[in-house]
């Protein structure tokens, strides 16, 4: 009986001990500046020092727009966020002030606020028709001057605002006057496009006005994305997170900003990261899931210019097919669904400061997965994927082929 005993105990030591070598590690992701790559909760910031740290906790890097008077409150969750006050968005903005008036209130504002590395910019408007942006402008110019490192934050409407609503009688003529005007830091726009289980074109034609704009302007751009279910939007899940964020990232994006971070207590809003209560929602952890995924891949994607954009038929409007890559000859993807189902999908195309070649690959359906293969036009070349969990690279064999719905991977061409 003793010699059964110590066998068994040794035995189990050992089995121990071999679990242990087997358990998994766990890497924080790491934290990423918002003038780097910007995850913000699109939200007025709360007070409350434990949502605070629920934001940070999700992966989010801007914690939305805060009063003056909460800018110690963010500072201490480590977080930014855009100042809103009367004095950088309370006007008229078709009747400004005189100059002297306008430049006593911005100094004021700024004297207040200067001292918080948390405050990242000012809050000025949210979707302004073209009417509005010579206001925009003189407040914006303003602010350059007093705080120069801060920024002016106006979010534009989507494409498929009318003409009135736009001011403009093209979409294309709307951001070229904001660009023109304002001489923004960067663009900022909101599209909604998710019904009945698909994402309308319009989604992607709009990532290309925009890509093309910041571009001419040598200024990054961010997507505000749909993160709760209002009207007659579909509910959020990971896929549709992932599409959006993961389409902005292949156009070159810099900056996911999630509508809305908390649940709006009006008409049929739900199904935010934070309910009508305060608590979390299972989109909190969704959206957490992604965000690790972002700031995992964030030190590579930061690096990266983006070079073009391909999309598999039917083509959205406005976009470029798969048989225009500068790299791609073609790429062969199957959802293994019976009847079969053709996949969709688009590339981003990047280069990095030596020139060296990416891609993104894109799932674009909400409902399958898929398995891909990319054949490059230089047979001399493969593919390495970077890693969404590790930031590492890793050899492109086996599984590692396979994308979620609205997933994407990051591929280095070698």
């Amino acid at each position: 009986m003793r010699v059964r005993f110590w066998v068994a105990l040794i035995v189990f030591l050992l089995s121990g001990e071999a679990m242990s070598a087997c358990a998994q590690s766990f890497v924080e992701p790491p934290q990423i500046s918002p003038r780097d790559f910007a995850l913000m909760a699109w939200d007025q910031s709360p007070s409350d020092p434990h949502q605070l740290d629920l934001m940070r906790q999700a992966g989010l890097n801007i914690s939305g727009f805060c009063s003056p008077g909460e800018l110690g409150l963010v500072q201490a969750a480590k977080l930014s966020c855009f100042v809103t006050s009367d004095r950088a968005n309370g006007y008229d903005w078709t009747e400004m002030p005189d100059k002297k008036e306008l430049r006593e209130k911005i100094d004021a504002l700024v004297q207040e606020v200067r001292d918080y590395p948390a405050a990242l910019g000012f809050f000025l408007r949210d979707e302004p028709n073209t009417t509005l942006m010579p206001g925009l402008a003189s407040v914006a110019s303003m602010l350059r001057q007093a705080m120069p490192r801060a920024w002016a934050y106006v979010n534009l409407l989507p494409n498929y605002a009318t003409d009135a609503q736009l001011g403009a009688p093209t979409y294309d003529a709307y951001v070229q006057k904001f660009v023109e005007l304002v001489h923004p830091p960067l663009l900022s726009y909101d599209n909604y496009s998710l019904f009945n289980g698909e994402m309308l074109g319009r989604f992607y034609t709009n990532l290309a006005t925009i890509r093309r704009e910041s571009q001419k302007a040598g200024i990054p751009f961010w997507n505000v994305i749909l993160a709760n279910s209002h009207f007659s939007y579909m509910e959020p899940s990971d896929a549709t997170l992932r599409l959006q964020a993961y389409s902005t990232i292949a156009y070159g994006g810099r900056g996911i900003e999630y509508f809305t971070y908390f649940s709006p207590k009006v008409g049929n809003f739900r199904l935010a990261p934070v309910d009508h209560f305060g608590h979390r929602t299972a989109t909190w952890y969704m959206l957490r899931r992604l965000n690790d995924q972002i700031r995992t891949l964030a030190p590579w994607l930061i690096k990266l210019h983006s070079t073009g954009v391909y999309h598999s038929a039917p083509l959205p409007e406005g976009t470029m097919p798969i048989e225009k890559s500068k790299l791609v000859k073609q790429v062969r993807a199957t959802t293994f669904q019976s009847p079969p189902i053709a996949p969709k999908y688009l590339i981003g195309e990047f280069r990095d400061a030596e020139g060296r070649p990416f891609l993104m690959i894109v799932n674009k359906s909400l409902r399958f997965s898929m398995r891909y293969a990319i054949d490059l036009k230089d047979q001399n070349q493969h593919l390495v994927l970077i890693s969404p969990y590790t930031g590492q690279p890793v050899s492109l064999v086996g599984e590692m082929n396979w994308l979620a719905p609205g997933a994407g991977a990051l591929l280095e061409v070698k």
